[in-house]
């Protein structure tokens, strides 16, 4: 009898689990975001240095601070009114990430993140916004 039991319990423990590890299983960050690789490999026109860095600030406080936070933590005031979580852009993840791959998101944008390609049609405005980011590593 004992053993006609074991196959629904353990049919039942499965289920349960198979629903727990759904609950648990955060939205947010699921959907990978692809960088083809000529994007990866991109150079930067941009040197760093206090100029760019300044510059990439500036626009970083017009364009991103309100959903990245002033120090890129993800804590900006609309950050809690997007779908997608903006990320900690301190996090080796993302400071991990080559430079033509940063620069190709935000040229391109995705989701709740804005395609910059032209509201800074300059590039050297959108990698004085990466060589910023690389100042809001930990």
């Amino acid at each position: 009898m004992k053993k006609n039991l074991i196959i629904p319990f353990l049919m039942l423990i499965v289920f349960f689990g198979a629903t727990l590890m759904t609950a648990f299983t955060p939205f947010q960050g699921a959907k990978p975001w692809t960088v083809p690789d000529a994007a990866k490999s991109k150079k930067s026109s941009v040197a760093s240095n206090a100029a760019s860095i300044a510059a990439g600030k500036e626009l970083w406080t017009t364009h991103c601070k309100s959903c990245h936070g002033a120090k890129g933590l993800g804590d900006g005031s609309k950050a809690a009114q997007l779908k997608t979580e903006p990320g900690d852009f301190s996090k080796s993840d993302v400071q991990g990430m080559s430079d033509g791959e940063i620069f190709y998101k935000i040229s391109e944008g995705r989701d709740d993140m804005p395609s910059f390609k032209k509201k800074l049609p300059d590039e050297e405005d959108r990698w004085n916004l990466v060589v910023f980011m690389r100042t809001l590593k930990k």
